[in-house]
C-alpha cells in the first residue's frame, strides 16, 4: 500500500472507533492511566504535526499554540506538558475543535506526501502511524474503562462484545531444548525495542496451544485463589488487599450469577470463552495454582510459529529489559521506549483490541504488573 493511503487509511480508522460516542463520553478520565478520547485524537495528531510538519513542511502553521502543552504525552525534549492525570480536565478546546485540528494536520501531511520525501522521513512517518494504531488499541480499551465504571453499564456498540472469542486448539506443544533466534532483523517497520536479533538458549519445554478460560479461571475463584497467599508473589498480595481485588477487571456477581461488561453491555460471563482483563499478579497466581507457569517472552517467540495467538496479550514472565545491542535514538523518538525499561513486564501477542496489520511475532508490549485494564489472557508452560 502507498504510504498516502496508509496513513488515510489509519487515521480514518481511530474517527471510526469514536463514532459510536455521544459528546460526554470524550472527556472523562476516571484514573490517571486511562486517557479520554479527546486526548487520544489530539495526541496522535500532535505527533504529525510536532514530529514531522512543523521540521519538513516549509510554511506549516501550527493549528493552535496551546496544543503542544496540552497534547505532548512524555516526551521531555519537546518541552513542558499537561501532567497525565489532567488530561480528563482539558474541556476546552471542545471536541469540534480537536477535530478540524486533524483536518489541519491531515491537510498538511496529504501535502507532505505529495513530494519527494527522504528514506528517514518515511521511517519517522511509519513511526508515526504505528503509534497511532498504538493509540487506536488504547483509545478503546481507555474507553472501555471509563463506560465500565458508570453505573448503567451503557452499550457502545452492539457488534463489540471482544470478549466472546473462544479457543481453537487444546493440548500442548513441546519445544525442544536448543538456541533460538529472537527479535526483529529489522527488515520491515519494527519498534526499536524489537532490535537486536540475538540468539537465546532454552531448556526444552511444553506450551499450552490455548489460553485458559473463564471457566477454568472460575474454578480458581471458587477454590479460593483470591485468598490463598501461597498462591501469590508478596507484591501481588499486597495489591490484592490494599484494592480488595476478587475478581478479573469488569466482572460482577449479581444474583449469584457472575457477569461482565462488555463494549456490547454487561453479558453473564462465558465459561467457554478466553479469560480477558487479568494482571500479571492474577495470572502468576493462578499459575501457581494449577503447578504450572507463565512462559518467559523467548519460549512464547520461539513456540508462536505454532500457536494459535492474536486474541488476548499474553503475559509472559518476563521483565522488559533491552535486547544486547539496543541502542537510545537521539532526540524526542528516542524516549519512545528505552526511558520505561523499569519495573514492567512484557506482554507477546496482540489482542482483539489491536489494530489491523499492527501484530507480529517479535510486538513486545509492556505494562506495570497490576494493570488489569487491556485484553490480557493467560497461556500456561510448563
Amino acid at each position: 500500500m502507498h504510504l498516502k493511503e496508509k496513513y488515510q487509511e489509519v487515521r480514518s480508522r481511530t474517527e471510526t472507533i469514536c463514532k459510536p460516542l455521544q459528546v460526554e463520553d470524550y472527556v472523562p478520565q476516571p484514573v490517571p492511566f486511562a486517557s479520554p478520547p479527546k486526548w487520544h485524537l489530539a495526541h496522535s495528531t500532535w505527533f504529525f504535526e510536532e514530529m514531522i510538519l512543523k521540521k519538513n513542511l516549509p510554511g506549516y502553521k501550527e493549528f493552535h499554540a496551546d496544543f503542544g502543552f496540552l497534547f505532548n504525552s512524555y516526551y521531555n525534549t519537546i518541552g513542558e506538558r499537561t501532567f497525565r492525570a489532567d488530561r480528563g480536565n482539558i474541556t476546552r478546546p471542545g471536541v469540534s475543535e480537536v477535530y478540524a485540528y486533524r483536518t489541519h494536520v491531515n491537510q498538511g501531511m496529504m501535502e507532505l506526501l505529495g513530494r519527494e520525501i527522504s528514506p528517514e522521513l518515511r521511517e519517522l512517518i511509519e513511526l508515526g502511524l504505528n503509534h497511532e494504531q498504538q493509540h487506536q488499541e488504547l483509545l478503546i480499551t481507555d474507553l472501555k474503562y471509563t463506560l465500565g465504571h458508570n453505573p448503567i453499564f451503557p452499550v457502545y456498540d452492539e457488534t463489540q462484545n471482544l470478549l466472546a472469542d473462544t479457543n481453537t486448539h487444546t493440548g500442548w506443544v513441546p519445544m525442544e531444548e536448543g538456541i533460538y533466534e529472537i527479535g526483529h532483523d529489522g527488515g520491515a517497520f519494527c519498534f526499536d525495542n524489537e532490535l537486536n536479533k540475538h540468539k537465546v538458549y532454552l531448556n526444552a519445554f511444553d506450551i499450552s496451544k490455548s489460553l485458559v478460560t473463564n471457566g477454568e479461571y472460575l474454578e480458581f475463584i471458587e477454590a479460593g485463589g483470591y485468598s490463598r497467599f501461597d498462591c501469590w508473589l508478596d507484591e501481588g498480595w499486597s495489591w490484592l488487599n490494599e484494592n480488595k481485588i476478587t475478581n478479573p477487571l469488569y466482572w460482577h456477581k449479581i444474583k449469584g450469577k457472575w457477569h461482565y461488561f462488555t463494549l456490547a453491555g454487561l453479558k453473564e460471563v462465558d465459561p467457554n470463552a478466553i479469560l480477558g482483563h487479568v494482571s500479571y499478579y492474577e495470572a502468576q497466581a493462578y499459575a501457581t495454582w494449577k503447578g504450572l507457569r507463565l512462559p518467559t517472552e523467548f519460549e512464547w517467540e520461539a513456540a508462536s510459529d505454532v500457536l494459535d495467538w492474536g486474541k488476548r496479550w499474553e503475559w509472559t514472565n518476563s521483565a522488559y529489559l533491552p535486547y544486547p545491542g539496543f541502542k537510545t535514538a537521539e532526540g524526542a523518538v528516542g524516549e519512545y521506549n528505552g526511558k520505561f525499561m523499569i519495573n514492567q513486564m512484557v506482554l507477546r501477542g496482540a489482542s482483539v483490541a489491536t489494530s489491523p496489520n499492527h501484530s507480529r511475532k517479535t510486538y513486545r508490549n509492556f505494562f506495570h504488573p497490576h494493570f488489569q485494564w487491556q485484553y490480557s489472557g493467560i497461556r500456561l508452560a510448563k
